[in-house]
């Protein structure tokens, strides 16, 4: 990589307001804690979590752009809430202008919003820090942090049904991604549940 981790801080903290910087801290902090607590990479979850919004605060439009002029990019997101965007825009921008090259932090940048059907343990926990981080106050969040201590997988179904419920309250259109992973963590748990109570 070519930057040190104060180089990367003081590159990503100038990109967004003040209030967005202390989202991110906080998301850093709760990644590298669910890393520690479920045997992943701490130090590759504080980088994912420094950079999964370092694009957040780019105009639409240069998002738009990066999305339309590099075709490896996820075109559909184009066809798709703007919020989106700054999640693929974000993997592009951390391999390409930050040199990381480490592909589970580059997914778990891209994936963070969506979520993906199997989803690696950095996905899952970029995606459940960006929930639960401590400055996050939402109706439901404390529930989310609940199901974030007993697993990944449970934290991070109570996180997918609070913004499908939002969505759908709203009458948005659902990103059909984040359907997929949702039900994709359900397979899971039941898939677990299953082996458990074959070995009981």
């Amino acid at each position: 990589m070519d930057y040190s981790r104060e180089e990367l801080m003081t590159a990503v903290s100038g990109q967004m307001p003040i209030k967005r910087w202390e989202h991110t801290e906080g998301v850093m902090a709760a990644a590298v804690q669910l890393a520690n607590k479920y045997g992943g990479d701490p130090v590759k979850a504080d980088l994912a979590a420094l950079l999964h919004d370092v694009a957040k605060y780019w105009p639409i439009q240069e998002q738009q752009a990066v999305v339309r002029n590099h075709p490896l990019l996820d075109q559909d997101l184009l066809n798709h809430d703007k919020q989106l965007l700054h999640s693929e825009v974000g993997y592009f921008v951390a391999r390409s202008d930050y040199g990381v090259s480490d592909i589970e932090v580059l997914d778990a940048i891209r994936y963070h919003t969506s979520g993906r059907i199997g989803m690696t343990l950095m996905d899952k926990i970029i995606c459940l820090a960006d929930y639960i981080e401590p400055g996050r106050d939402f109706p439901g969040v404390d529930y989310i942090r609940e199901q974030a201590n007993q697993s990944l997988e449970e934290g991070l179904i109570a996180g997918f049904d609070s913004t499908i419920r939002f969505l759908l309250d709203k009458k948005k259109v659902i990103y059909p991604l984040t359907i997929l992973a949702r039900n994709d963590l359900v397979g899971q748990m039941k898939s677990a549940s299953t082996k458990d109570s074959s070995i009981t």
